[in-house]
């Protein structure tokens, strides 16, 4: 396992990072048990859920993933040992109307501490090492989330801050806000991110994909740690079952497809190692979110972790 520090100065953290989003809906607690052991066997440390992971499947509320990873980290007295990682402001408020995610509990202030409450609570834990804010809230004004997350910082509960599915210049304005005011800021920042590229879309406020924009204002800040969620795009590069989001219908899918599987022939890789490779080794290192069903997808993803792309095949990839 190869490792570096969280936010430039923070706790070591697996360049890969286990995503527990499925556990305890549609991946079942045993297998996900088995998962979370066969990871830290192969000395990964680092692990990330969200306080409503996955409330969108038919019968879950949210409180899934935590609780099982909280069992997880219990029964195996793993919590010194892991890099925990959680979200808060995209888990439904009943409060706030029936339908997600219009009715996600937000970024105020009592917003956040009482969704903390309820992490740590299903966690089992007194702390989590990296707290996001989840998705961007404008109704909110930017002060009162950044005093309010500084807050659960100095209260010890939190160790550093990340934001996830936001906009670029609103980390930026979060950060230069804090560090104005000598408050803890971001130190991370997960977006969606792999080897295509999708087509723009309007964000509606959200904006999840890690454009060249992010990737340039985390070069300029070593502070800050880039983390790219669904790396394999849920199986879609290797899986004649999983076809590609609409987003990446597109000719220049057509082009990027045949470089990813010339270089992953090259290597005697799979295309899914070649895009972790590719993620992991760039000018930007990225840490993925690898999410996974079973013990075999693991390990293909864990061997990426070994697989060396020359300039040559990088540029390749990168030019395609």
């Amino acid at each position: 396992m190869h490792y570096r520090a969280l936010g430039g100065d923070g706790p070591r953290i697996s360049a890969v990072c286990l995503g527990a989003l499925a556990f305890g809906t549609t991946v079942d607690e045993r297998t996900a048990f088995a998962l979370l052991d066969r990871f830290a066997d192969a000395g990964g440390t680092f692990v990330d859920t969200a306080d409503n992971y996955a409330c969108w499947v038919p019968g879950a509320t949210g409180d899934e993933s935590e609780v099982v990873l909280g069992r997880w980290l219990r029964s195996r007295r793993a919590a010194g040992r892991t890099v925990l990682a959680t979200k808060a402001g995209a888990r439904p408020d009943p409060a706030r109307g029936p339908h997600w995610p219009a009715n996600a509990e937000g970024l105020g202030a009592a917003a956040l501490r009482t969704a903390l409450d309820g992490s740590l609570r299903r966690l089992g834990t007194d702390r989590v090492d990296l707290f996001y804010a989840h998705i961007e809230d404008r109704t909110v004004p930017l002060a009162e989330t950044v005093g309010a997350l500084a807050g659960l910082v100095r209260d010890g509960r939190v160790g550093m801050l990340g934001a996830s599915n936001h906009a670029t210049w609103r980390v930026a304005e979060a950060r230069q806000y804090a560090a104005a005011r000598g408050l803890p800021g971001f130190r991370a920042v997960q977006q969606r991110h792999t080897y295509l590229r999708p087509r723009p879309e309007p964000s509606a406020g959200v904006q999840r994909e890690t454009d060249e924009e992010l990737l340039d204002y985390v070069a300029a800040h070593p502070d800050l740690t880039l983390l790219g969620y669904s790396p394999l795009i849920e199986g879609a590069y290797g899986r004649a079952d999983r076809p590609l989001p609409e987003r990446y219908d597109h000719p220049g899918t057509v082009v990027r497809m045949r470089v990813l599987a010339e270089v992953a022939a090259e290597c005697g890789a799979t295309v899914n190692q070649v895009v972790l490779a590719w993620l992991m080794g760039g000018p930007v290192p990225v840490v993925p979110v690898i999410g996974v069903s079973s013990p075999a997808q693991l390990d293909e993803c864990l061997a990426a972790l070994d697989l060396a792309l020359d300039p040559c095949q990088r540029a390749r990839l990168d030019t395609a």
